[in-house]
């Protein structure tokens, strides 16, 4: 960008919120020229009809996520685009640049909530939709794009829009541009929630138990593993509503699951969180039928050479790994190859997230809007 395109900026958003970039400006390894923080839907359509080539950056908890930018004239912030308005009891409008833990303070004042969950704490609500991030409560709920009802957003070429996704509209993982608000569906705050959980000692443990789950008069809202790698792990599920109703539950999913059981209303500490850290690591995100999930950690354990950490919703089938960067390239692509084929076999997805930059580049990133 030349000087002249920065004072340009800076008539759209206003001094102060539009400058070159800094060292710390910099997605998977890749410098920014200028930084632009609008503030309307219209100034962000105003911003990107100056650049060629932009990212989008929320709370920044996932900006390194799919591939690498090959070229990156601005990053647009969404920190401006913040708020909750037209607010009853079915839905809300929220601004993309607001963070979803600010969100549920303000709908907890009110007895409700946005039933989602994204492991990324300070997520924002356009962050998590654009890589449809999940947490635990996928499980009774759906994902974050389950849960919207619209979107406004500007196109790549700076053309203000809005879509539901219906009739031959644009969803959220086809949008080339900047969300810009969300219209989503709310639930009430629920007024009691309990954990169980149970040590497991093999992967075909976890298939055992979250099928006795199911088979049971229960609704949990998600169904969590954690596996580490060379020992064990923990299955935990999460039961929410009324006092009696889930203590009552509990009571007997615990009595299910045996004598390692354990009922707490505290999550444990993994709950909720990712196995990876996103700057060194090779993160992947696997979808398999449940049941399936066992034969994807023992495939992963025989193609790594070592036990895989792995952690997500068991009962759902969607579960993240981790590869130590140290691995390499070329060994990297060897298990993501095997794994392939074992999830090929079984109608499962495999998704590589987030890399180091310099394996980023070698390897086969998933596309940030295209994620399951």
């Amino acid at each position: 960008m030349t000087d002249s395109l920065l004072d340009a900026l800076v008539d759209i958003c206003g001094p102060g919120f539009a400058r070159p970039a800094r060292s710390v400006d910099r997605i998977a390894g890749r410098q920014a020229a200028h930084v632009a923080v609008p503030a309307t839907a219209s100034a962000v359509a105003d911003t990107l009809r100056l650049s060629d080539s932009f990212r989008v950056r929320g709370a920044g908890t996932k900006i390194d996520w799919g591939f690498p930018p090959a070229d990156l004239d601005l990053i647009v912030d969404t920190g401006r685009l913040n708020g909750l308005w037209d607010h009853n009891e079915a839905t809300a409008v929220v601004a993309a640049g607001t963070p979803v833990a600010a969100v549920q303070a303000a709908l907890a004042l009110r007895g409700q909530r946005l039933a989602v969950d994204p492991p990324s704490r300070g997520a924002t609500i356009g962050g998590m939709l654009a890589v449809n991030e999940s947490g635990p409560l996928r499980h009774r709920f759906g994902s974050p794009a389950a849960q919207t009802v619209s979107v406004d957003y500007v196109t790549a070429s700076g053309a203000v829009e809005s879509s539901d996704g219906e009739g031959g509209r644009p969803g959220i993982a086809e949008i080339d541009g900047v969300l810009t608000s969300a219209v989503l569906r709310l639930e009430p705050l629920p007024p009691a929630r309990r954990f169980v959980g149970r040590t497991v000692e093999t992967p075909a443990e976890v298939d055992e138990l979250v099928s006795a789950v199911l088979a049971q008069d229960v609704s949990p809202s998600a169904i969590e593993v954690d596996l580490p790698g060379a020992t064990g792990g923990v299955l935990a599920l999460l039961l929410e509503g009324h006092e009696s109703e889930v203590a009552g539950s509990a009571d007997k999913i615990a009595g299910v699951w045996g004598g390692r059981s354990v009922v707490t209303s505290a999550a444990p500490s993994w709950w909720g969180q990712y196995p990876f850290q996103a700057s060194s690591d090779v993160a992947l995100r696997i979808a398999a039928q449940p049941r399936h999930l066992q034969a994807v950690a023992y495939s992963l354990r025989d193609a790594a050479g070592s036990a895989v950490a792995i952690r997500g919703s068991a009962g759902v089938g969607t579960v993240h790994a981790v590869l130590p960067s140290s691995l390499g390239v070329a060994r990297v692509r060897e298990i993501l190859v095997a794994l392939e084929q074992v999830l090929l076999a079984r109608r499962g997805k495999l998704a590589v997230v987030s890399a180091p930059p310099e394996l980023a580049v070698e390897l086969p990133m998933a596309d940030r809007r295209g994620l399951f």
